[in-house]
């Protein structure tokens, strides 16, 4: 089930290589994946979905988040994929929480307001309270 944050990025649980014509037919046009692979088994991995999207005329991103956490380099990918993007991106992971979640701390890295985030997040049905002393810190003072 995707779930629409705002006009640049949309996320879902873990999508199936028979669905990236449909995300393709859907106006997105970069994947984000954010599952490492081998993560559950039986999920696709990241290079089936690649080439999926790639015939569909995707970008396809790979920025896997562990149960480690967040790192700078990864909300500067997401930002980077998010930038590089020419239209709407779909980020995946087993949920959509990772995947809402590197997309919040990536705005706010960008300088957005933290409460619309979670404004945002929150239509969608993401609860980002958890993060949110890193949303402040990265947003920086207002």
């Amino acid at each position: 089930m995707i779930r629409h944050i705002n006009e640049s990025i949309s996320v879902a649980p873990q999508i199936a290589v028979e669905q990236v014509a449909e995300i393709a037919a859907a106006g997105f046009k970069t994947i984000v994946n954010n599952r490492p692979d081998d993560e559950d088994a039986g999920q696709p991995s990241g290079d089936a979905i690649r080439a999926a999207a790639e015939a569909a005329g995707l970008r396809y991103v790979s920025i896997p988040v562990t149960h480690a956490g967040f790192s700078h380099p990864q909300i500067d990918a997401m930002t980077q994929a998010l930038t590089d993007s020419d239209g709407p991106v779909l980020a995946y992971c087993r949920s959509g929480t990772r995947s809402c979640n590197l997309w919040a701390l990536a705005a706010a890295k960008a300088g957005r307001n933290p409460n619309l985030l979670l404004a945002q997040a929150e239509d969608a049905g993401y609860d980002l309270r958890g993060i949110r002393p890193m949303l402040d810190a990265l947003a920086g003072p207002r």
